[in-house]
């Protein structure tokens, strides 16, 4: 596991990306942020520096010990944790199982769509259509093109075509990860939609989205619903990528979250 520092405040927190992304992401927050805190961030497995997945188990489990593993080097209880898109899912669940150790956490756009399933049958449907054409290419092998697809639906800056090529590379080499995302995205593998265990994280919570997202607000309402103690904040003009095309607008709505807690 690669992790990575930054910033010099006296106050500890945990950053988790999102999925084809790596730890150097949180640059932009962290210096929005100043000396408010010490941001200790991670490479999720198969990302950055980080190894890959034996494929062992599940993988949201493993990115799981990982942050448990950060949090065990930072050797402060509690501390206050923020995630993006899968990281957020991350962050979600430490809240949930770790409750003790999290001081606060910040969501933005965390990618759980089990509790929205839950409570609006035709949200599956619908997901599973919006994302045929990644499905397709994952079952016909072609990670190009999965990556392309993917890159559609999430990301919110250049075209595909005009990424770096070697960008392009990084995320076809790691589409991978998303597919073995879905058994906790979707399916819940780590049962925390089982009734009160949401109830446990009754911490400060603040779920982000940015304005321009497809699904994140219906998907952040669906968490809500279940946190006892969460705000939530819509960033106008911001896509899916916020942390990283806008990190003084999340860095600010963070902030508030980090003054209560």
């Amino acid at each position: 596991m690669h992790n990575r520092t930054f910033g010099s405040g006296s106050r500890p927190a945990l950053a988790i990306h999102c999925s084809l992304g790596h730890a150097g992401a949180w640059r932009g927050l962290a210096d929005a942020l100043g000396d408010q805190i010490t941001l200790h961030a991670y490479d999720l497995p198969n990302h950055g520096k980080s190894g890959d997945w034996d494929g062992q188990g599940i993988m949201h489990d493993t990115a799981t010990a990982m942050a448990l593993a950060v949090m065990d080097d930072i050797d402060t209880d509690p501390i206050d944790i923020i995630g993006h898109s899968f990281g957020a899912t991350v962050a979600l669940r430490l809240a949930i199982e770790h409750p003790a150790r999290v001081r606060s956490v910040a969501m933005f756009e965390p990618v759980y769509f089990a509790p929205l399933m839950a409570d609006d049958p035709t949200f599956g449907p619908r997901y599973k259509h919006d994302t045929a054409d990644f499905d397709a290419a994952m079952d016909a092998g072609d990670h190009t093109a999965a990556a392309r697809a993917f890159n559609g639906t999430w990301g919110d800056g250049p075209a595909w075509d005009d990424i770096p090529p070697q960008t392009r590379t990084y995320m076809a080499d790691r589409i991978m990860f998303v597919r073995h995302s879905g058994s906790f995205l979707i399916e819940d593998s780590a049962g925390l939609l089982t009734p009160g265990l949401f109830d446990r994280a009754a911490m400060p919570a603040l779920l982000m989205a940015g304005a321009l997202s497809q699904w994140a607000l219906p998907v952040n309402d669906a968490i809500a619903r279940r946190l006892p103690n969460v705000a939530q904040t819509t960033l106008d003009g911001v896509g899916h990528m916020g942390p990283i095309t806008h990190p003084g607008a999340v860095a600010h709505a963070w902030s508030k979250l980090l003054n209560l807690a």
